[in-house]
């Protein structure tokens, strides 16, 4: 059904409250203008700055109404029945006076009248006492035929402004309208504005920009995390297993090829020792398929509110799946889905949500979950068949030890050349790339303090004064290896 047919089966069943998360209020409310006539109820709009105001017949705001408890009153008060639009009302929703005086007026239409009651913002959360009374709708953003008739009339008002065609080609526009799609008409006008009349044109060079503006208006409420800086296959050293997987399933991924009967890859697991690359990994995957990535943050994810975590979970997914193809990457995952009892449930519908969405979706957002503690893991996720592969990163061996040594010389401006590469790789036997590197640090500061250039002697010294994690975790590295013989595939 369409958005318009949504909203009149709601209101003629006298259902007393609608929620409508979604940044188009204009056009909620131009649907209402159509919809009143067919139902025979007044239409109100009300806001904070403005009070009261009847929008069906042309009357002056009422703005002594402007305070809500006092709006709600008002409304308890009419018998005659009405809609009665309440934009951003959510934040006076935590005041308990409120809250009840909404709640008497959603049971009202047992009794006397029947109101419906419309919330409409960006995101609401509803107290426990009033839920029932709700129902949620979700109100849909413009489909490719509208985003592109948006587009053409703005190169179509160029055109007039300037004398001449906008540059581009159909392929193009074709990807601009991809990468608008999901949000609402008057951000879709504003980046399409600023990708035209930039320079007259709609090249490969607008697209990354749009994508990250893209982002920042889908996702305002930092549960997910716009990465911008992705890695390439030569930041990773070693893993030459990993990068050869992914090359071979990016054009299938992409839809840059099609072969029938073979689905396009999900995701993947890396599991391993901490600092051994898993999270360059994932930016690499981003890198080597060309596409954005997005990092969920468990952290700021969880809400005290019943039903809130998962709510914002299934938040962070749409918010994926409309800026598909992306990967997104979910770190350190055990410490969002250790399916303890501790949270009254909060991990196990965590997890319920998370295994319907990885079984369900159709959008291109490849999974990179990433992980220190298997044992933590619920089974359901781990086992084949959820993710495409599980890959595990082990301790780098010395050829790869030398390309890391390589790679954060260089980086720091460095000739790998000049040092003893054997010597070096010899000393740091059991040590993860992140050890390396912060003995190249170390060393570094160590050479600032004598006002002198990183040299061997220096690095090896430092090297010497460095214990590493398959030292001091022995027992727990050797688990981990254990595990995932016969389990997982190498990266190397």
């Amino acid at each position: 059904m369409s958005d318009y047919d949504d909203l009149k089966v709601l209101v003629e069943s006298r259902t007393p409250i609608i929620v409508i998360e979604s940044r188009e209020e204009r056009a909620i409310i131009k649907a209402f203008h159509k919809l009143v006539g067919s139902v025979h109820k007044a239409l109100y709009s009300w806001s904070i700055t403005s009070g009261l105001k009847r929008l069906d017949i042309d009357l002056e705001p009422q703005k002594f109404n402007d305070d809500p408890y006092v709006v709600l009153d008002h409304i308890k008060s009419t018998n005659h029945p009405g809609i009665y639009i309440l934009p951003d009302f959510h934040p006076y929703l935590s005041n308990p006076k409120v809250t009840r005086m909404l709640k008497e007026v959603a049971q009202m239409g047992e009794h006397v009248s029947h109101h419906t009651i419309v919330l409409i913002s960006h995101k609401i959360a509803l107290p426990d006492e009033i839920a029932h009374f709700a129902r949620r709708i979700e109100w849909s953003m413009p489909d490719d035929d509208e985003i592109l008739d948006i587009v053409n009339a703005i190169a179509m008002d160029w055109r007039r402004k300037n004398g001449k065609r906008v540059n581009s080609s159909q392929k193009l526009v074709d990807n601009l309208v991809k990468n608008l799609k999901g949000l609402p008409r008057h951000h879709i006008g504003k980046l399409a504005h600023n990708a035209i009349f930039d320079d007259g044109a709609i090249d490969e060079s607008d697209l990354p920009g749009v994508m990250k503006a893209k982002y920042e208006l889908l996702d305002q409420d930092s549960v997910l995390h716009f990465e911008y800086d992705t890695a390439q296959s030569a930041d990773l050293g070693g893993q030459e297993k990993l990068k050869h997987w992914l090359k071979l399933r990016r054009d299938v991924f992409l839809g840059n090829r099609e072969v029938p009967g073979l689905d396009a890859p999900k995701g993947m697991m890396l599991l391993g020792v901490q600092g051994c690359g898993k999270s360059l990994a994932a930016k690499t995957v981003a890198g080597i398929f060309g596409v954005p990535l997005l990092r969920l943050d468990f952290g700021s994810m969880y809400n005290k509110y019943h039903g809130e975590t998962e709510r914002n979970l299934r938040g962070a997914l749409k918010t994926a799946g409309l800026m598909q193809p992306c990967v997104l990457w979910l770190d350190e995952i055990e410490k969002g889905l250790s399916t303890s009892e501790s949270d009254e449930g909060t991990s196990k519908r965590i997890l319920g949500t998370l295994l319907t969405w990885m079984a369900e979706r159709k959008e291109k957002v490849f999974l990179v979950a990433t992980s220190n503690d298997i044992e933590s893991l619920p089974p359901e996720l781990v086992r084949k068949g959820r993710l495409d592969e599980i890959f595990f990163v082990d301790l780098p061996d010395p050829v790869v030890r030398e390309k890391i040594f390589a790679i954060h010389l260089s980086s720091r401006s460095l000739d790998p050349a000049s040092f003893d590469m054997p010597a070096l790789v010899a000393a740091t036997q059991g040590f993860s790339g992140a050890e390396i590197e912060q003995a190249v640090v170390s060393g570094l500061y160590a050479a600032l303090s004598e006002d002198r250039t990183l040299n061997q002697d220096l690095l090896m010294q430092e090297i010497a004064n460095t214990y590493p994690l398959s030292v001091t975790m022995a027992e727990k590295l050797k688990y981990l290896r254990d595990w995932a013989d016969g389990r997982a595939v190498k990266v190397d």
